[in-house]
């Protein structure tokens, strides 16, 4: 009965927690509890297991470029519901949650800056806009940046973190494979190199083009890379895949790319990487 009569006025009076929301983060791989300033001075690579964290991708070019200083670029191109899609929501309602959630317009960003006093032009995905899927201003703003590449004589860098085509703009989305790949043979005949960053994920039409036509591929630890998922696969063939299959180190094992690198070494090498291929 005391129980009753009290229990709103003891519910009223608990003390709330000391610790501010989002102060600490739980690895996805070994489950540890961690720090969010400790994970971010770290380059949001967990201490423990060395986990790399998803980064944004003006995060992710912050770090890249020197003192983080870079100018973006292609920066008035907006993506428009071609087909009138819809499929459980509105493409054009898909679109406007994702820049709201992001701060972009669209899955990549384009940027001009310095890495280790060399001037290079890259183009960065951001995996949070609809899973950095591919469409025609995605593949719009990639060719132009190949395209500005071969016109300045600046080496190109591409950081891919895709599921792959975009479903909503159908055949459109597709033409983007082509697209970039044919402004990527037009940069080789200009002897201008292009470094290809495969960071976790990279499938479907982006692993399909021009993430796989780089002078040099480089993917970070961990990554999974490849064109279908593992389960799809694993469902078609009725097999069971190898261990670690579709990540990076298998990858290279199997000579399908050039070198794994950690978070902490990648401006490092792609630094040394702008200055042997120039």
């Amino acid at each position: 009965m005391f129980g009753k009569l009290f229990r709103k006025r003891f519910e009223k009076e608990k003390p709330q927690s000391p610790v501010p929301s989002g102060l600490w983060v739980k690895c996805e791989s070994c489950k540890a509890l961690l720090f969010r300033g400790e994970l971010e001075s770290n380059l949001m690579v967990c201490p423990k297991c060395g986990y790399h964290f998803p980064v944004p991708a003006k995060e992710r070019l912050y770090m890249l470029f020197d003192k983080g200083d870079y100018e973006e670029l292609d920066t008035e191109l907006s993506p428009q519901d071609i087909l009138g899609f819809v499929d459980r929501k509105p493409y054009t309602q898909r679109l406007k949650e994702a820049q709201e959630k992001t701060g972009l317009k669209d899955a990549v960003v384009n940027a001009k800056g310095e890495i280790d006093g060399r001037e290079v032009l890259v183009s960065c995905f951001d995996f949070r806009f609809m899973g950095g899927s591919m469409g025609s201003v995605v593949g719009e703003k990639v060719t132009r940046n190949i395209e500005r590449a071969a016109k300045e004589h600046l080496p190109f860098i591409c950081i891919t973190a895709s599921g792959g085509a975009r479903m909503q703009e159908g055949v459109v989305s597709l033409m983007q494979m082509a697209k970039t790949s044919a402004a990527l043979a037009r940069l080789e005949e200009r002897g201008v190199p292009y470094i290809s960053v495969l960071t976790h994920p990279t499938m479907g039409g982006v692993s399909a083009s021009f993430a796989f036509l780089g002078d040099v591929i480089v993917a970070e630890r961990g990554a999974l890379i490849g064109f279908a998922g593992p389960r799809v696969i694993e469902q078609t063939i009725r097999q069971k895949l190898p261990k670690g299959f579709q990540r990076a180190e298998f990858l290279l094992e199997h000579g399908l790319i050039d070198m794994v690198v950690e978070r902490h070494q990648l401006r490092e090498t792609l630094a040394k990487l702008v200055e042997l291929l120039s």
